[in-house]
């Protein structure tokens, strides 16, 4: 097989035709309307609630960053206290907890679902615990039952980044209603992006009006600043770059679905790899395509990731390092690697592989083929 002659990165932004996109552009700049709330972004809003199946409210961020630090800030957690989450992350989920003057606490993965276990949470759970701040990883979807049980159990706060999940299900039910507050991400990188954006989906609609004014400088009117807020507004081109991408994303979703069905048929074929499932009830939203690779594979991880950038083929180690290894993190007593035995094997395991509609299939054959050892 010849291999590709220009890099093939592990994904590709879902992109609206110029010619759709400068039509829209041309009714902003006549408008003069580039951001602070405006028609596109106002219509995106209402767009997404029910695209993402929400019952309660959505809010706009210009990221999903600033979008998750507002999360947190908003249910009123106590200063200092503890917010028990996942080292299987992005470098975002445990800023946001200490940028909000808050403590994370790490707890180890499920091997399955790469998500964060249930059964090991209330060990970590003290009289400073706050919340418990779930990442559903890859869009796999953390056991929001348990997880809720557990909050319920012992009055927390329950907050979800849904980076990765963007029209992920569970039993038919959007994802983003679950929990107390959701971020979903839209950067470039997302099945849905507005280029750089974000938002939080959150069931009780009261608290629609601070978060509101936390993205707004904490300005109502003119006259009247209620809140210390920050600047989380989406712009008005960006929101019609995601208006645009909506009428895209599903057509991409089954791309993707196809692409999973091939890699599932052909990597399953191979000694050392295993390929996470998602349970039934649970709607895939293709984010990303990982596979662990085991003890009996033919090389190691980091050895293959090698041999397939050598090829042109540019995979990720999501998540390597952990989150809990940062030299920022790695002295608290929940990042101890004895805490995180699941987390801290399967750090050295897991390799994401391109996957994007576009790809084609000539290309994810030979990635296969590489990986199979020719």
């Amino acid at each position: 097989m010849k291999m590709p002659d220009k890099p093939i990165y592990i994904t590709s932004p879902l992109l609206p035709s110029l010619e759709d996109l400068n039509r829209e552009l041309k009714i902003i700049f006549s408008s003069k309307q580039l951001t602070n709330m405006g028609n596109y972004h106002n219509l995106l809003e209402q767009k997404l609630k029910d695209v993402l199946k929400l019952k309660g409210s959505l809010s706009l961020f210009n990221n999903g960053t600033i979008a998750l630090m507002i999360a947190l800030k908003v249910l009123n957690l106590a200063q200092g206290s503890e917010v028990i989450t996942t080292p299987w992350t992005f470098a975002a989920t445990p800023h946001c907890i200490v940028w909000n003057n808050l403590k994370p606490v790490f707890c180890d993965i499920k091997r399955d679902s790469m998500c964060i276990d249930p059964s090991q949470i209330e060990k970590h759970i003290t009289k400073n615990t706050s919340a418990i701040l779930g990442v559903h990883v890859y869009g796999f979807a953390c056991d929001v039952e348990k997880i809720e049980t557990i909050a319920k159990k012992y009055n927390l706060k329950v907050i979800y980044d849904a980076a990765h999940a963007f029209s992920s299900e569970i039993d038919a039910i959007g994802i983003g209603n679950f929990g107390d507050i959701s971020m979903f991400s839209f950067h470039a990188t997302k099945l849905f992006n507005t280029i750089e954006g974000g938002a939080l989906a959150y069931p009780d609609k009261n608290l629609e009006r601070q978060i509101y004014n936390f993205r707004n400088f904490g300005i109502r009117n003119e006259e009247l600043v209620e809140e210390v807020g920050i600047n989380g507004k989406l712009n008005e081109l960006q929101a019609a770059v995601g208006l645009l991408n909506l009428k895209l994303f599903e057509n991409e979703k089954q791309k993707r679905a196809k692409l999973k069905d091939f890699y599932d048929k052909t990597l399953s074929k191979i000694i050392g790899i295993t390929i996470p499932k998602l349970a039934s009830n649970i709607k895939n939203s293709y984010q990303y395509y990982p596979i662990i690779i085991e003890n009996n594979f033919w090389t190691s991880r980091n050895e293959l990731y090698d041999i397939l950038r050598k090829v042109n083929i540019f995979t990720r180690k999501y998540f390597y390092p952990l989150c809990s290894d940062y030299e920022c993190y790695k002295n608290l007593p929940s990042a101890n690697a004895e805490n995180l035995p699941v987390a801290n094997e399967l750090k050295n395991k897991v390799l994401c592989i391109p996957f994007y509609g576009d790809l084609p299939i000539s290309i994810a054959e030979f990635i296969c083929y590489k990986i199979a050892g020719n």
